[in-house]
């Protein structure tokens, strides 16, 4: 195999790139840094490779090594039962929980990435290698091997890209009040605040967001109870929250108005600034656990009419 050095070498960085450029460390802080997305690189790294030797091995007609392909797509899949059990050990550490929908996302996400990065090695390696055998130059076949690779890397990229609650909703700041002991947040009832120092919290301290979804798609997806744990979640990490454990009264709920499908949230931050939590709830992710489209079939099309 080592006389396919040229097409399996490129194909290999190029997998490593594509793998590189799809692991982010943001406000998330998921994978964590360093250990975290040293894991994810490595595993970057035997996906890239396991790719580039696909079309050399079938060259040489060693189909025995092929089916380190099918292996490696069952032990990444362990890789997002391994991420998903890790996120739930971690889950009763978290103040607003992630919730089971978000951290299946997440696994599946980290899982594809892998998948990506094994399909960006193989189409850099074929590309390659077919050329070289048209009889094209090895240097000039690398470069346009390296180009392609570049473009599957932007196209994954794109093809994996996720909606945002802004693609779907508008955001606007809401207003708290209380009838009697209701928290309640442009007229919807959040929940029972017993205690009269609690409710002088949220009026002195408490933001709060209206999310008004753009269509009927938009309104089933926010229905999703995971979709709405998220947008909790995110906020809570992204602005900081004013509680600790056993303060249920200070936990953001997202509710539902059942008459309009739009959704209200309040929250009592260490960053009481309304605009961040308008920002914060905006860039939440749409999972996709969560996403229904009814505009796409015929019964939907016909009730919204």
């Amino acid at each position: 195999m080592f006389e396919y050095g040229y097409t399996i070498i490129p194909s290999i960085v190029l997998g490593v790139l594509s793998r590189l450029s799809m692991l982010r460390i943001d406000s998330r802080q998921y994978p964590s840094y360093p250990q975290g997305t040293f894991s994810h690189l490595t595993l970057g790294i035997i996906a890239a490779a396991l790719g580039s030797v696909a079309v050399p091995a079938l060259a040489e007609k060693e189909f025995a090594a092929v089916t380190f392909l099918a292996l490696a797509a069952q032990q990444f899949r362990d890789v997002r039962n391994l991420e998903r059990q890790s996120l739930d050990n971690m889950e009763p550490t978290e103040l607003v929980a992630r919730g089971t929908a978000y951290i299946e996302d997440i696994a599946k996400a980290f899982e594809a990435r892998n998948y990506m990065t094994i399909l960006t090695s193989v189409i850099v390696s074929i590309v390659i290698f077919t050329l070289t055998q048209a009889n094209i130059h090895k240097t000039l076949a690398i470069l346009i091997g390296i180009l392609i690779g570049f473009i599957a890397i932007i196209y994954f990229n794109r093809a994996i890209s996720r909606q945002t609650i802004q693609d779907i909703a508008d955001v606007y700041p809401a207003k708290i009040e209380f009838q009697g002991p209701l928290l309640t947040v442009n007229g919807v009832i959040i929940m029972n605040i017993g205690l009269k120092a609690s409710r002088e919290i949220y009026m002195k301290n408490g933001i709060a967001v209206e999310i008004i979804p753009k269509d009927e798609n938009g309104i089933a997806t926010l229905a999703n109870l995971g979709q709405r744990q998220a947008i909790q979640h995110n906020a809570a990490t992204q602005l900081g929250i004013r509680k600790d454990k056993d303060e249920p009264d200070f936990t953001p709920i997202a509710r539902r108005d059942p008459h309009t499908g739009n959704v209200v949230m309040a929250i009592v931050s260490l960053e009481p600034d309304v605009e961040c939590l308008v920002e914060a709830v905006k860039n939440t992710i749409v999972l996709e656990s969560s996403k229904r489209k009814p505009l796409d079939s015929k019964a939907g099309r016909k009730a919204a009419d």
